[in-house]
C-alpha cells in the first residue's frame, strides 16, 4: 500500500518561477538510523509503513511518494555580512507540504539529498554527524518550548562523503511549518521583480499571519509580524544560552522556527562573547551579539519589502525603519519577563531589569555554568545559598546581588513551594551539552553505535524534570575537554 502523507503543496501550485522541480539522488543502500514516532503520530502518519526499507527510500530522495511534488526553492542572503544573490537548496528538496492531525501545514524537506541547480560545485550530500545534531538539537529546543524546526527521519545513504576523510553519508529528513526565509523575499527583491515579490508576501501571510491580511498595509503587518516572532524566539535562544552560529538571513525563517543547526552549541560557562563555530572568526554571531544580528537580518526583510510598503521609496524606508526599531523593545520585554521566571519573579518591579543585568555583571569571567546557576538559584530563595555560592565562589559583587535578589523576593506574594516549582519549569537541568553531544556523535559516526545518542535524547526530551540516574547528563563538561568547535559539516 503507498504511504500517504496527506500532501497539499501550495508552494509548487502557487509560486510558479520560485523553484526548480528536482528529484533527489539515488542513494544505493538507505537505511534509517534514527526515525521519530512522537513527531510522526503528531503529523498523523504511519509510522510502522514509514520507518521500513520504503520510507528510508522516500526520505532518502530516492523516491518521490504519491502527491509529492519535489522541488528545489530559489532564495538569496547575506552570509556573514556579504550579500550572494542567489544561493537556494544546494544539496536539499522540499517534497511536499503535509496537512497535519492538527490541521497545520508542514513542510517535508530533504536535507542532503544531491546536488540541484543551486549546488555552486558543492556535492548536494550530508554526512552522517551533522544530520544527527540536527535531529538532536531541534528535539532538544522543541522539548524546551523554543519553536523550532524538527527531524522526523535521519538515514544513511550507503555512500562514504568525502569531509576531512571519508564519512557516511546522510540524509535529513526535517519538518518545517514553512522553509520561507528573509533570503527568499531578497532573491526576488535583488531582481527587482516587484510582482513575484508581492506574490511571495501575500503567500507568506496566507500561510503564517492570516490575520494580516485585512490590515490597511498587509505589507507592513507582515514586516511586523516577522519582527515580533524573532524577536521573541531569539529571547528564548539567550535565556537558555543557545548560540544559534551561523544567522546569516538565509538561515532566519519568516515563521519564527529555529532552523539550520549547524555550528550551533549550548554555552557551557557563562560568556557574553561565546563563540563555537569554527568559521565566525570575528564573532559577529557570537552569543552576545544575536539579538542585534536577528534585528540586522529585519532590516534586510524590511529593504527588501520596500517596493510593497509605499511606492514613495522615502515614505516607505520611514516606515520601515520604525518597525525595525521596534524590535529592541520588543525584544527587551520578552528578554525580561524570562528572566523574571528564571529568577523567580511573578510580578513586575521598575528596577527589575537592573537586577537582572547586575546578576550578569557579577557573573561575567566567573567561569559560572550557566544552566547550573539558574537551577540552583531555586534552592537559594529560602536563603540556602550553599550551592549557588559554591558554583561562584570568588565574586563579592554576586554575594551583594543574591542579597538584593533574596529582598526583592520578599515583595512578592507567591507561595515559596509554587515558586521553586515554577523555578524549575523554566530553568532547564538537561541541556545539549557539548561534551555530551560529541560523544554520542562520535560513538554513532566511528562506531556505529546509537546508544549514547538514544540515551542522550532520552533525557533531552524531559529537561526539567530530574530522571533516575541521569546525574552525569547535568554535569559540566570534564576539564580536559578543551574549547569547543563546531563545524557546519554536511
Amino acid at each position: 500500500m503507498p504511504i500517504d502523507f496527506h500532501f497539499d503543496n501550495t508552494y509548487a501550485r502557487e509560486l510558479d518561477g520560485f523553484y526548480v522541480q528536482w528529484q533527489g539522488d539515488s542513494a544505493p543502500d538507505a537505511k534509517i538510523v534514527k526515525f521519530n514516532h512522537d513527531l510522526a503520530f503528531e503529523l498523523g502518519l504511519d509510522a510502522d509503513a514509514l520507518n521500513s526499507s520504503d520510507g528510508a527510500a522516500i526520505f532518502a530522495g530516492t523516491i518521490a511518494p504519491t502527491g509529492a511534488s519535489p522541488l528545489a526553492q530559489a532564495y538569496a542572503g547575506h552570509q556573514f555580512g556579504g550579500f550572494s544573490p542567489q544561493l537556494g537548496d544546494g544539496r536539499a528538496i522540499l517534497l511536499g507540504e503535509i496537512i497535519a492531525k492538527n490541521g497545520t501545514r508542514q513542510d517535508l524537506h530533504l536535507k542532503g539529498s544531491g546536488r540541484t541547480p543551486f549546488s555552486r560545485g558543492g556535492d548536494g550530500k550530508a554526512v552522517l554527524g551533522p544530520v544527527l545534531r540536527e535531529y538532536m538539537m531541534g528535539e532538544a529546543m522543541h522539548a524546551l518550548n523554543i519553536p523550532t524546526t524538527r527531524a522526523l527521519a535521519a538515514v544513511t545513504t550507503g555512500e562514504d562523503i568525502l569531509r576531512e576523510g571519508y564519512q557516511p553519508g546522510a540524509v535529513l529528513a526535517r519538518i518545517a511549518s514553512s522553509h520561507l526565509r528573509v533570503g527568499t523575499f531578497q532573491f526576488f527583491a535583488a531582481r527587482q521583480e516587484n510582482e513575484k515579490l508581492r506574490q511571495l508576501a501575500d503567500y507568506a501571510i496566507h500561510r503564517h499571519y492570516p490575520d494580516m491580511a485585512n490590515a490597511n498595509n498587509p505589507y507592513i503587518a507582515l514586516l511586523q509580524s516577522v519582527c515580533a516572532a524573532q524577536a521573541e524566539l531569539v529571547a528564548k535562544w539567550m535565556l537558555v544560552g543557545f548560540v544559534h552560529g551561523v544567522m546569516n538571513t538565509d538561515n532566519m525563517t519568516i515563521s519564527g522556527e529555529t532552523i539550520d543547526y549547524g555550528p550551533c552549541a549550548f554555552i557551557d560557562q557563562y560568556a557574553i562573547d561565546a563563540v563555537y563555530s569554527s568559521i565566525d572568526a570575528n564573532g559577529r554571531y557570537a552569543y552576545g551579539n544575536q539579538p542585534k544580528m536577528a534585528k540586522w537580518n529585519l532590516a534586510r526583510l524590511a529593504e527588501s519589502l520596500l517596493p510593497l510598503i509605499d511606492q514613495n521609496t522615502d515614505r516607505a524606508i520611514e516606515i520601515a525603519t520604525v518597525e525595525i526599531n521596534k524590535f529592541d523593545e520588543t525584544y527587551a520585554r520578552h528578554w525580561v519577563n524570562g528572566m523574571r521566571a528564571k529568577i523567580g519573579l511573578s510580578s513586575a518591579h521598575g528596577d527589575d531589569e537592573d537586577l537582572i543585568n547586575q546578576l550578569f555583571t557579577s557573573i561575567e569571567n566567573q567561569r559560572v555554568d550557566f544552566t547550573q546557576l539558574f537551577r540552583a538559584l531555586a534552592n537559594a530563595t529560602s536563603g540556602n545559598n550553599n550551592d549557588v555560592f559554591a558554583l561562584v565562589p570568588n565574586s563579592e559583587g554576586f554575594r551583594a546581588w543574591v542579597s538584593r535578589w533574596q529582598e526583592r523576593l520578599t515583595q512578592e506574594t507567591i507561595n515559596p513551594e509554587e515558586r521553586v516549582a515554577a523555578m524549575n519549569a523554566v530553568n532547564p537541568l538537561y541541556i545539549p551539552r557539548n561534551h555530551l553531544v560529541e560523544g554520542a556523535l562520535t560513538a554513532a559516526v566511528n562506531d556505529g553505535d546509537m546508544n549514547p545518542f538514544d540515551d542522550l535524547l532520552a533525557v533531552l526530551k524531559h529537561p526539567f524534570t530530574p530522571q533516575s540516574n541521569a546525574e552525569t547528563y547535568a554535569k559540566p563538561a570534564p576539564t580536559d575537554f578543551g574549547p569547543y568547535k563546531t563545524f557546519c559539516g554536511t
